[in-house]
């Protein structure tokens, strides 16, 4: 089982079986891993026979071709729920996700940089590039007419890395006061430079998504050319920016009250955090703790979170809910996040967003992706050992003392 899973995670034997071993002795010998790994089998197997497909001989393409069909047909029932035509204009598809994503009943309350402070800090910095490539004469003109969020990301595509540099250690000067609680909110530029502007993006992260962390916002950037696959593609990739902002948001709440919060903040906005929890030598990210925490895998510990942190702000958004909300025939892909079937040796994946990326990307059975299935696995993985008793004592304790308050006086 220990090769499987590790053929699935793209993990190196044998140090994965170590990683393991440790988990199962730290954890009291649960055989999490066997139960995790026979969940896997049977529900995938499950998933294929209700393609239409025999489990027991179906290949690889075979299983790649069938999702990919099945995806085409999904997206029309996406687009019709959207009230969008199945082929038209991509800023109509990308404005329809918006719609439906500002509808969603979901908590989207984070803890964000103001956008006064914001503005303030990008006319400091004088982002000249951007306010070339945008079509203004004057940064005064730039600043005012431009929503902060889009002229925050336009910065991200075209100033050079010095000038982020200085954007970064000019986050160490700023304390909780320039923070606010405000919704997520989604942005669809639509003025005539912004192809132009994301086209580069978009080649290399092969979607047209970007995640605002600091400023609480997604940006669907404009595409040229309707995609197959865009409207489920988008509104699933935003739901995962909602889920990483929010995680982000929750770190940084738990921190405010810490005298070098600007260089906390600093230190968030360059890595992902990670808690002093060490599982099998290797650091806890903050983000498996609030998809821990926030999935129900256990109960809220208010002692350790409150009173900054209240379960709300744990809760984790589901992507193939929101989809089978849509169209009965979307229930296919709930519960799809952590399946895929091995084909000597390698994994196809059967989660919904890898799907919807290679159809989008107009990727071959070579190319397909499959890293969406190996974090939701792994992910599951470690939650299968946290849930166990001894390992939550563990966990629980190290982040009362990571998150234990420092009072910054004033």
């Amino acid at each position: 089982m220990a090769r499987v899973l590790a053929e699935l995670l793209g993990a190196t034997e044998p140090g994965f079986r170590q990683q393991l071993a440790r988990l199962e002795q730290a954890a009291g010998l649960p055989s999490a891993d066997i139960h995790l790994m026979m969940q896997v089998v049977n529900e995938t197997r499950s998933k294929i026979r209700d393609l239409g497909l025999d489990p027991h001989d179906t290949t690889g393409p075979e299983l790649y071709e069938a999702l990919q069909t099945r995806l085409r047909e999904d997206e029309a029932r996406v687009r019709e729920n959207l009230g969008v035509l199945t082929i038209g204009s991509p800023t109509e598809v990308l404005e329809a996700v918006k719609r439906k994503l500002d509808k969603l009943e979901m908590h989207k309350q984070a803890f964000v940089l103001k956008q006064t402070a914001m503005r303030t800090l990008l006319k400091k910095l004088q982002p000249k590039a951007t306010m070339k490539a945008l079509g203004y004469r004057s940064m005064d003109s730039m600043l005012k007419h431009e929503p902060v969020p889009q002229l925050f990301a336009a910065t991200l595509l075209v100033e050079s890395p010095e000038w982020h540099r200085k954007r970064l250690d000019a986050y160490k000067k700023l304390t909780p006061r320039s923070f606010e609680t405000r919704a997520v909110s989604v942005y669809v530029p639509t003025a005539k430079q912004w192809p132009k502007l994301a086209a580069q993006h978009i080649a290399v992260a092969k979607h047209n998504i970007i995640a605002l962390s600091e400023l609480g916002a997604v940006v669907l950037l404009p595409i040229e050319e309707d995609l197959p696959g865009l409207a489920i593609t988008t509104m699933l990739l935003s739901i995962d920016a909602f889920n990483d902002i929010r995680a982000r948001s929750s770190f940084l709440k738990l921190q405010q009250v810490r005298p070098d919060f600007g260089t906390v903040l600093h230190e968030t906005m360059l890595h992902e955090p990670v808690t002093e929890a060490d599982l099998a030598g290797q650091q806890l990210p903050w983000k498996v703790v609030q998809w821990f925490y926030g999935r129900g895998r256990t109960e809220y510990h208010p002692e350790v979170f409150e009173p900054h942190v209240q379960p709300e702000d744990l809760e984790w958004h589901d992507g193939e809910s929101v989809l089978a909300d849509m169209h009965p025939a979307l229930e296919f892909w709930r519960g799809s996040q952590l399946l895929a079937l091995l084909d000597s040796g390698q994994p196809v994946s059967m989660n919904v967003l890898d799907v919807s990326l290679a159809l989008c990307n107009g990727l071959d059975y070579p190319e397909r992706v499959v890293h969406h299935m190996r974090a939701n696995l792994g992910r599951e993985l470690f939650a299968r050992y946290l849930r166990q008793d001894n390992l939550q004592t563990l966990l629980l304790g190290k982040l009362d003392r990571q998150l234990a308050p420092e009072i910054a006086f004033d």
